[in-house]
């Protein structure tokens, strides 16, 4: 079962296949993303910051520090249908944190 990522607003982000899911992909289930570290900062294809998953929303750090390049993980493959992510209500402001930019989030 999907796992959507919400915005501040609570509007869906993108998703994950599973919760540990090592890919992100936006909600027409292209893939755009993948956490390289193992932990919740996510890459572009191409290695650049994306954003990091807080609870349950995809935020973007105001500062995101050179982690190194974090190399390519290969081909995910096909995610599916995610479905609707329904909504997870507003979050406030978070210190640090802002929206993603969209046009990276749509594929």
């Amino acid at each position: 079962m999907a796992t959507f990522l919400f915005n501040r607003a609570g509007r869906p982000a993108a998703f994950r296949r599973t919760p540990d899911d090592k890919f992100l992909w936006d909600l027409h289930g292209h893939w755009i993303g993948w956490f390289p570290w193992g932990d919740g900062d996510a890459v572009d294809k191409t290695g650049d910051y994306l954003g990091t998953v807080v609870n349950n929303r995809l935020l973007r750090r105001s500062y995101f520090p050179y982690r190194g390049y974090p190399g390519h993980p290969g081909y995910p493959g096909y995610a599916g249908c995610p479905g609707y992510g329904g909504c997870a209500g507003y979050s406030g402001y978070l210190p640090g944190f802002d929206d993603g930019p969209e046009k990276l989030l749509e594929g």
